[in-house]
């Protein structure tokens, strides 16, 4: 990502909140607190799937423990540029490292995009075709599916990316946001910008449509299949599994569809910030606990990790 040699801005403002010195305190310690408790029950779930021999083989827990990792690095792209920040009097940011910043926040947004479609694709062959399951999804299968979900991930909105990156930036610097994005850098580059724009619209609608249909296929044939009589009995249980899934898809797209789905021009800058703060901060705060508030499988895995301590100790006090 060369700057083009008529650039001039070589470094951009980042206007954050637009709140006194006691309000940006408050939205440290708040966002602060929020990004530790993130890391931390996101990497508890990676350390019980690496940890328990169960959940390790299961291509549900595979794709989940790779989701968290995923989370981790989300939120870990935006919060500690916005807690820096606030900290100190100006958000000022480098060309180099605003493009970096754009970059990855789409890379992992997109890869988000074909986690979910993938965690979408393994319920609907778990439910819909039982029989066929444990030879389509095995563990190897998984993983593939998972690299390939990094993958398209960071080559899904490349384009865009390279594109907005030759646009010259000769005037303002100032971008009213707390991160690096689409919006506010398109309404600073200097006139023409070409076909920017239409990229980045037509990238952005086409990932988001293409996945959106898929999970919502997927969860529809699932849940059409478990009206069946035959599902009676474990109806209610596969049921719960899947509208927690269904919860984080619509905590996803919900926002993330109407910034990126409306045309540019058509947000606000308040109401910019407060929907990318949930999607960057509050939807990876969430997901851990959505997914395994009701598990099972999950309790099931930290009672093993707690006798195997347990044990552990007691082996060390009778050494």
């Amino acid at each position: 990502m060369e700057l083009a040699n008529e650039t001039r801005v070589q470094e951009f403002v980042l206007l954050g909140f637009g709140v006194g010195q006691q309000g940006r305190l408050l939205l440290l310690i708040f966002f602060g607190i929020l990004y530790v408790i993130t890391l931390a029950e996101n990497f508890t779930i990676i350390a019980l799937v690496v940890l328990d021999s169960h959940l390790s083989r299961l291509p549900m827990y595979i794709l989940l423990g790779n989701f968290a990792w995923l989370e981790i690095c989300f939120v870990s792209n935006t919060a500690p540029r916005m807690l820096f920040d606030l900290a100190s009097p100006y958000g000022i940011i480098s060309f180099r490292d605003c493009f970096l910043q754009f970059y990855f926040f789409f890379s992992f947004g997109v890869t988000e995009n074909f986690f979910l479609s993938a965690m979408a694709l393994d319920r609907y062959l778990a439910i819909c075709h039982p029989l066929y399951y444990p030879q389509i999804m095995t563990p190897e299968t998984c993983h593939n599916l998972v690299v390939a979900c990094w993958i398209c991930g960071f080559l899904g909105y490349l384009v865009p990316v390279l594109v907005v990156s030759k646009l010259t930036f000769c005037g303002a610097n100032v971008i009213d946001h707390f991160m690096c994005d689409t919006g506010p850098l398109l309404s600073l580059a200097c006139p023409p910008l070409g076909i920017a724009p239409l990229v980045c619209q037509i990238f952005g609608s086409f990932l988001i449509i293409v996945n959106v249909l898929f999970a919502l296929l997927s969860y529809g044939s699932v849940i059409f299949t478990l009206m069946r009589p035959s599902f009676e009995g474990s109806r209610r249980k596969a049921f719960s599994t899947i509208s927690f899934h269904l919860v984080v898809v619509t905590l996803f797209y919900g926002p993330v569809g109407g910034m990126y789905l409306l045309p540019d021009g058509k947000h606000q800058s308040n109401v910019t910030k407060i929907v990318t703060l949930f999607y960057t901060s509050l939807t990876p705060f969430l997901n851990p606990m959505i997914y395994c508030l009701r598990n099972d499988q999950v309790k099931e895995a930290v009672g093993r990790l707690q006798r195997r301590k347990a044990r552990c100790w007691r082996r060390k006090v009778l050494m």
